[in-house]
């Protein structure tokens, strides 16, 4: 069975939290990827910034529906979910519309973890990280690949 280290791609395009946006942005559009990992100094994943972050900034701002009983008013919608997503719509670095703590996988886990995990979690970019430091990266198109019969 194929793993983790077979298939990803060893050249990973990473940014740090500290990366401007309409850098990363550029970047993901330049190397025709959906995501890249945000890594600090020691190339521990951080988080990761995808398209749909980044394309969380044009949502508009949610209103929350709220209840009124007894001349108060109830919200319906979580005020740390609002709070996160304003931050998201107002951010200007990576770090602020990252999804923080990324689902990862060692380079050992097989090729149908990896499936599993990018069905079941909506993933479309899966760091690879060993010993905490990120060694690759998997994207859809690398799990594609092995459909593919090689002579």
């Amino acid at each position: 069975m194929l793993t983790a280290k077979e298939i990803m791609t060893k050249e990973v395009i990473t940014v740090a939290p500290e990366t401007n946006i309409v850098e990363a942005v550029q970047l993901l559009l330049e190397k025709r990827v959906n995501g890249l990992p945000v890594v600090d100094s020691q190339d521990q994943v951080k988080g990761i910034i995808c398209q749909s972050d980044l394309i969380a900034q044009q949502e508009k701002f949610p209103i929350p529906p709220f209840i009124t009983l007894l001349d108060g008013f109830i919200p319906l919608a979580s005020y740390k979910n609002l709070e996160r997503e304003v931050k998201k719509i107002a951010a200007i670095s990576v770090k602020e519309a990252m999804t923080h703590n990324p689902v990862t996988v060692g380079p050992e886990a097989g090729l149908e973890e990896i499936a599993t995990l990018m069905v079941s979690k909506n993933i479309h970019t899966l760091p690879v990280v060993d010993q905490g430091k990120l060694v690759g990266i998997i994207g859809k198109e690398d799990i594609l690949r092995t459909l593919i019969p090689t002579n």
